[in-house]
């Protein structure tokens, strides 16, 4: 199949961990590359976020990124993307134009790339599925952090209605498409995310630490956005009831100039309670870096009050890395509790650290330990992930075929 990727605004090769580049760059890159090592030829379409992006770059066979003018040649805020779509789409259409590139099918993530799937749709006919990644309706229900905007839900109903497929992560995400949008049942797929199996694996501890600068201590973990939802300031609230048992380091992946605000009131938390030495703000990492930062924890955690999978706990987990997390996204199909970590109810204080207790509790992992946690995630390769995508745009593509006849 000849494939046209659509992430209007948030380019798959950006920096993880700042806040419009997180799980769903590292799910499109991971999945082209996958259906790019099948045959099938895949075209990724984002907006210049830098004067210095090139046009066009081969990303791995089968697979080029392609950067289009829409609004400033710099990074801006989403809802600016949200009004620099119509340049997005007249300059998506002439560069197809222009090339002569037709695509069987078009796959758009997040809202603001299924109303420009639409567009083609409408004008030429192409069949898209779609992504969310997050739900708009759901974020609000929460209630953490900033509103979602109006227009954003009425576009997400309106691409709902128009799509012939939405990809979900989780069956409950398929629930809230139920409740919150009337989304056709039929039209759901669940397929899970996936995880680099060959990126991603164990690294011995000590050598992780020497090469990250860190002391032979406890070790915490929390890798992501650096955002409300993410329930950072609960995690640091454990450490107080934690710090009395151990010599006890909390690290922090993540962040950028765009989450300073939220940096700044973390950073005043731990010093209010006066564990400021023992919370190490490391900032944005690579992805070739995690393994070892996954590797030198004792173990990575999880607060947050939303996910739509929960990419992080599948990365910590092949690297041999027990997971604490709340049962948001597909996590309790994740963690095997008691085994390879522990689900929890909330992100309170509380029952974060009796669980987080609990695994540091347990003798120090073996290897052979460290390898059935790994073990434990194995079906969620990226390899076993894009067959079932690809199956499900053939079964699109077959629909078309019997509609037209």
């Amino acid at each position: 199949m000849k494939i046209a990727f659509i992430s209007a605004h948030s380019c798959p090769v950006g920096d993880l961990g700042t806040r419009d580049t997180g799980g769903m760059s590292v799910y499109i890159r991971e999945l082209a590359r996958e259906l790019g090592k099948k045959g099938h030829i895949i075209d990724i379409y984002t907006r210049v976020h830098d004067p210095v992006d090139p046009r066009m770059e081969d990303l791995s066979a089968g697979v080029r990124l392609i950067h289009l003018k829409a609004g400033k040649l710099t990074k801006i805020q989403k809802m600016d993307v949200y009004f620099s779509l119509p340049e997005f789409t007249f300059n998506l259409d002439n560069y197809w134009k222009d090339n002569g590139l037709e695509y069987d099918i078009v796959f758009t993530h997040y809202w603001m790339s299924a109303l420009v799937g639409k567009y083609f749709w409408q004008t030429r006919h192409i069949p898209y599925i779609t992504m969310y990644h997050t739900l708009g309706a759901v974020k609000n229900a929460i209630g953490i952090g900033e509103d979602e905007p109006a227009l954003r839900i009425a576009s997400e109903r309106e691409t709902i209605q128009d799509c012939r497929s939405i990809i979900v992560a989780t069956e409950r995400e398929k629930q809230d498409l139920l409740r919150y949008y009337n989304a056709a049942e039929g039209k759901i797929d669940v397929v899970p995310c996936g995880v680099n199996m060959e990126l991603f694996k164990p690294v011995e501890k000590m050598t992780a630490r020497q090469k990250l600068g860190m002391a032979d201590e406890k070790i915490l973990l929390f890798v992501g956005r650096i955002d409300p939802l993410k329930g950072i300031d609960k995690l640091i609230q454990t450490m107080p009831l934690l710090k009395k048992y151990w010599n006890l380091r909390l690290v922090v992946v993540g962040g950028d100039e765009d989450s300073r605000a939220e940096l700044e009131k973390l950073k005043k938390l731990s010093n209010e309670l006066n564990i400021q030495d023992s919370v190490d703000f490391r900032g944005l990492v690579k992805q070739e870096q995690l393994p070892y930062y996954y590797s030198a924890a004792d173990v990575c955690v999880v607060p947050s009050y939303y996910e739509s999978f929960g990419l992080v706990p599948l990365e910590a987990l092949a690297c041999g890395t027990p997971v604490v997390a709340t049962d948001v996204g597909d996590l309790r199909n994740i963690i095997k509790t008691g085994e390879t970590g522990c689900i929890v109810a909330d992100n309170s204080p509380e029952k974060l650290a009796e669980s987080i207790f609990f695994l540091l509790s347990q003798s120090s992992l073996d290897t052979e330990y460290k390898f059935s946690i790994r073990a434990s995630v194995s079906k969620w390769d990226w390899t076993n992930i894009a067959e079932k995508i690809a199956q499900e745009m053939k079964l699109v593509l077959d629909s078309r075929l019997v509609s037209v006849a």
